[in-house]
């Protein structure tokens, strides 16, 4: 990067500590940025500075909101009976897209894994045994991932939640639409056959 003004290297170096990005990725945003329009690129540092300023922790389910309250739990049609639990923010878009959950959510902010020194106390497992205790839940979806820690995250929180009248499922997983069964590994496939339907 030494045949670039240090500005633009000092912008490259930013941008390349975003997930995903290497230099060259940094260096083909930051060319863009130095020839787009003056009005764009001010208004690329607004949106940047307003995320910072106004998204926050939403006080219910810990999902990322622009108030208080996210807008899903503020949504007086989504069912508050039903709780889908996922990991972060991102988990909670992708089943969002899908349509699928009419339901909230309750966002842990993270999984169990002691390898890492991430305990019960540094997720929102508290939280959720709080709200489940008051009586308003019906079920409780446990949709963390299907490796290590999402597993052992969603039994952590099935025991939690024992002690409560509250039915506690587990998304399906296995097969994806459109998979051919030779190309599969062998703990996806047994986990498609143990999560079996009636066809």
């Amino acid at each position: 990067m030494q045949h670039y003004p240090e500005s633009m290297n000092r912008l490259i170096r930013s941008l390349s500590r975003l997930p995903g990005i290497g230099t060259k990725s940094a260096e083909r945003l930051a060319m863009h940025i130095l020839q787009a329009p003056d009005a764009e690129v001010a208004m690329l540092a607004k949106h940047i500075s307003e995320l910072k300023d106004q998204v926050s922790i939403c006080s219910s389910c810990f999902a990322l909101s622009d108030g208080q309250r996210c807008r899903i739990c503020r949504d007086p049609e989504r069912d508050a009976g039903v709780v889908c639990v996922v990991e972060s923010p991102a988990d909670l878009a992708a089943i969002e897209k899908s349509s699928a959950f009419q339901g909230v959510y309750h966002v842990l902010q993270g999984l169990l894994s002691p390898m890492d020194g991430i305990g019960p106390a540094d997720i929102r497992v508290a939280e959720l045994v709080k709200k489940v205790s008051k009586g308003t839940v019906r079920e409780v979806i446990v949709a963390t991932a299907t490796n290590i820690e999402g597993e052992a995250t969603a039994t952590y929180i099935t025991n939690q939640l024992k002690p409560f009248t509250v039915k506690i499922t587990r998304i399906a997983s296995g097969v994806p639409m459109g998979g051919e069964l030779k190309y599969v590994d062998q703990v996806t496939l047994k986990k498609a056959l143990e999560a079996r339907y009636d066809f």
